[in-house]
C-alpha cells in the first residue's frame, strides 16, 4: 500500500517542509486540495501549464505522486445535489472540472464528501433523493471512467450537517446500487469513530474491499492523527489481508504546532505501519 498525507494539513509556504518529512519516512502518495497546491494559479481547478508544472516539479523532486483530491467543489457557488435542477447543475458542473483535472494530471482518486451540498431538504422522501443521486452519480461515473480515475463516496456523520449518506453501511449500499465501475467505496476512519464503528473496521474490509479505492487515516473533527497507532495496526493488517494496494492517506487540519505536529502523524502512521508489518516506499527500512 502507499503511504501519503492530504495537503490540507499545512499552509502552502509549509509545503517543501511537509514534502521532506514525508519523504524521510518513505511517504510517496500525496492527497490534495487543489486550491492549496495549486494555489498560486489564478484558478486552482483550470492550472496554467507553467503553474501546475511548478507544483508538480516541487512534489516529484521528494519522491511524490498524486493520489487523491478532495474540496473538489471549491470556488462553485449555489451547488445543491437535491435543492433543484440550478443547484443540481452547478454541482454536476463542479464535479466535471475536478474529474477533468483529476484526469489531467492522473489522479486516481476523487474524494466526494461535500455534506452541505447533499443535504435532503425537508418534504423530500429518502427514496426520491436516492434516485436523484444514483441517476446524477452514474453520469458522473461514466465521465470519470473516461478520465481514467474513479469518485469515492464518504459517508459524511450527522455532525458534519448532513443527513445522506452518515454511515458506511448506507454508502455500500448506494455504491452497489450505482453499480458503475468508477464510483467506489472510501473509508474515513474518523467517520468509523464519530458513528462508534471503529472496532468493526477489520470485520467490514471482507464485503468493502472490492469496492474500496482509498483510505483516510482520520479522527472526528479532523484532528491530528492517527491519534493512537496501536489501534491503527490491525486496521492496517486487515486491508494488507484483503490485498489492498492503494493510498492509505492521513487527513487532518493543520495541527496547532505547524510542521511538527504533522511530523508526529507522518511518524505516527509509519509507526502503524511497522507494527502491522507492512512494507512501503523506498526509505523507511
Amino acid at each position: 500500500m502507499k503511504l501519503a498525507m492530504s495537503n490540507i494539513a499545512w499552509a502552502p509556504e509549509e509545503r517543501l517542509a511537509a514534502y521532506q518529512a514525508m519523504a524521510e519516512i518513505g511517504f510517496t502518495g500525496l492527497e490534495i486540495a487543489p486550491g492549496l497546491f495549486f494555489h498560486q494559479s489564478d484558478n486552482p481547478l483550470v492550472p496554467c501549464d507553467v503553474r501546475a508544472g511548478e507544483a508538480l516539479s516541487e512534489m516529484a523532486g521528494y519522491g511524490l505522486e498524486l493520489v487523491s483530491m478532495q474540496s473538489l467543489l471549491f470556488g462553485v457557488q449555489g451547488t445543491g445535489l437535491f435543492e433543484g435542477d440550478d443547484a443540481r447543475a452547478a454541482l454536476v458542473k463542479g464535479m466535471h472540472r475536478a474529474i477533468d483535472l483529476a484526469g489531467r494530471f492522473g489522479i486516481p482518486n476523487l474524494v466526494f464528501g461535500s455534506p452541505a451540498q447533499r443535504r435532503i431538504p425537508d418534504g423530500m422522501s429518502m427514496e426520491r433523493a436516492l434516485g436523484k443521486a444514483t441517476e446524477v452519480f452514474r453520469a458522473l461515473g461514466d465521465r470519470a471512467k473516461s478520465a481514467g480515475t474513479r469518485i469515492t463516496i464518504e459517508a459524511n456523520p450527522a455532525a458534519y450537517g448532513t443527513n445522506f449518506l452518515n454511515t458506511l453501511d448506507e454508502v455500500e449500499v448506494f455504491v452497489a446500487e450505482v453499480n458503475h465501475p468508477a464510483i467506489a467505496v472510501i473509508l474515513d476512519l474518523g467517520a468509523m469513530h464519530m458513528n462508534g464503528e471503529f472496532d468493526t473496521v477489520p470485520e467490514r474490509l471482507r464485503t468493502i474491499s472490492q469496492t474500496l479505492n482509498h483510505v483516510h487515516v482520520s479522527e472526528p473533527e479532523l484532528a491530528p492523527a492517527p491519534a493512537d497507532p496501536t489501534l491503527l495496526a490491525p486496521v492496517l493488517s486487515a486491508l494488507d489481508k484483503h490485498s489492498y494496494d492503494k493510498a492509505v492517506s492521513i487527513e487532518m487540519r493543520r495541527p496547532e504546532n505547524g510542521i511538527q505536529g504533522i511530523k508526529s502523524s507522518i511518524v505516527a502512521l509509519a509507526t502503524a505501519a511497522k507494527t502491522a508489518g507492512i512494507g512501503w516506499g523506498m526509505a523507511h527500512a
